[in-house]
Formats: structure tokens, sequence, C-alpha cells
């Protein structure tokens, strides 16, 4: 015969898979579940805890014990760069991959901190600097309604970027367009960009920043943006909650052979 906290947690899995239970909704509070005949205290918790082991729930303080949503979001991974977005349009990268989920944005999903920092190792290599020389940090956190989907920090040259919208912590992003079209109205046109993907485990400050579950990996993403001369205009470090997104990648196969004869 299953434990009591299996049977309650088995329960509340069914009431989630069928809806009863939406995602984004809190669950009841324990003291509510023994009021009802559940269990006791410890068993409640311990029905919790398994349901969060098996990604059905989040826990944190403040915000109780709440369904998480079971469909990703898309992270397009070249068409949400798309200039027709966000230099001809007002659709930043992020909130393409909404779009393309079927999912709504709201302008306080994304608050954010800039600051002018000496840059560590990897971003002063990124933007081909000396160690320690000052940089422009802005960094992001992303929401989905009350639950964060990852952070992002771009670092920049000052150079660059003195004086325009990306050194404004106004919260949401900078502008019609982003962070591009100030890039591309300052005279910095970006052409192409490299990212790198690294699963790892979080840290305690991730974990609790992002309201992960219990043993939750997170996505690392390095990206570097290049102008057509080769210029490095952005260095940015992503750190995204792994089960959050899906990533997707629709691009044409290089040909570096049929390249090479065209330039001969």
């Amino acid at each position: 015969m299953a434990p009591k906290w299996r049977e309650l947690a088995d329960k509340l899995a069914e009431r989630i898979q069928s809806g009863e239970y939406a995602p984004g909704q809190q669950l009841p509070h324990i003291r509510d579940l023994v009021e009802a005949g559940e269990g006791s205290k410890a068993t409640v918790h311990a029905a919790y805890k398994a349901l969060e082991a098996e990604g059905l729930v989040t826990s944190s303080r403040g915000h109780g014990t709440v369904v998480r949503r079971q469909t990703p979001l898309k992270r397009l991974g070249i068409s949400r760069y798309d200039k027709a977005k966000w230099r001809d349009g007002d659709e930043v990268a992020f909130i393409a991959d909404r779009v393309a989920s079927g999912r709504a944005y709201r302008r306080n999903e994304q608050t954010q901190s800039v600051s002018r920092i000496g840059a560590p190792p990897k971003v002063a290599e990124a933007l081909g600097l000396p160690a320690e020389a000052e940089v422009y940090a802005r960094a992001r956190l992303v929401k989905e309604g009350e639950q964060p989907t990852h952070t992002l920090t771009s670092y920049y040259r000052p150079e660059h970027v003195e004086g325009t919208r990306l050194v404004d912590p106004t919260p949401g992003p900078a502008g019609k367009g982003g962070g591009y079209r100030v890039l591309y109205d300052a005279g910095y046109e970006i052409d192409h960009m490299k990212e790198a993907l690294f699963a790892r485990v979080p840290t305690a400050e991730e974990t609790k920043l992002l309201q992960l579950p219990a043993g939750e990996p997170v996505m690392e993403l390095h990206r570097t943006t290049y102008t057509a001369d080769g210029t490095v205009v952005e260095f940015a470090i992503g750190i995204h909650a792994a089960s959050r997104f899906a990533w997707e990648y629709d691009f044409k196969v290089p040909d570096s052979a049929q390249q090479q004869e065209a330039d001969q």
C-alpha cells in the first residue's frame, strides 16, 4: 500500500493534469488541506515536495506552491533576430518568442538595471578590451506573468552606447525595436552573431531569482553580436530555466565548397 503522502500527491497530480488546477494557479495552503482531512502537515508537505520533484509545481517563499506551465516557450534561434521585426517594426527578440509561442507580453514583465563596471574576464575577451576596462552592463530579468523565465545581461563598449536608451534603466525594452534598433540608429547595424549554449547546475542565487524547483538545471547562453566589419557591439550572457524554453532553429544548410567556387 502506498504511503499517505504518495496517495495525496497522485490525487493532486490528477487534478493538475485534468485542468482543475490551472497553470499559474496556487495550490491550497498546507494548513487548508490538513483541516480538510487530507493528512498531517508532514504528509501534505511531502506530497507537495513530490509534485515539485516531478516538475508539476514550483514552491517559493511568498508565492506558495504554484502549478507550472507545462508548455515551454519557443526560444527562436534565428528568426527572432529578423531585421524586419526590430528595424522596421517593434518586435524585439524575446517578444518574437512570445508571438511564436502564442503567448502574451506585458511591459512590466521585463525589469532591468544598468551599471558601468569593470569588465569581467570573459566579457573583456569578447569585446576585445583589456581586463577590467569599463563597460556598460544592462541586466534584465524577464518574466511570464509572475514566473521568471530568464535573465539576460548585455555588455557594451561605452563609446557605442553612451547617451542612448541602452543606458536608461526604465523597465521594458529600450524603446521601439529594442536594443538592436538603438544600435542601428547609432550607426552600428548588426550583421551576424554567434551563440553558445551550456547546461549546468544553477547557483543558489539563480535558483532563488528564477524560482527554480529542486533539481532543475539552467541553460547558459553566450551571445556575441557583430557588425559587417566584425566589430563586436554586444556580448550577452543569459541564464534560462531549462524547462521553460524549447530551443528552435530553422536555418539554411551551408555549402562552403559551393561558396569557395563562387569566390574563385
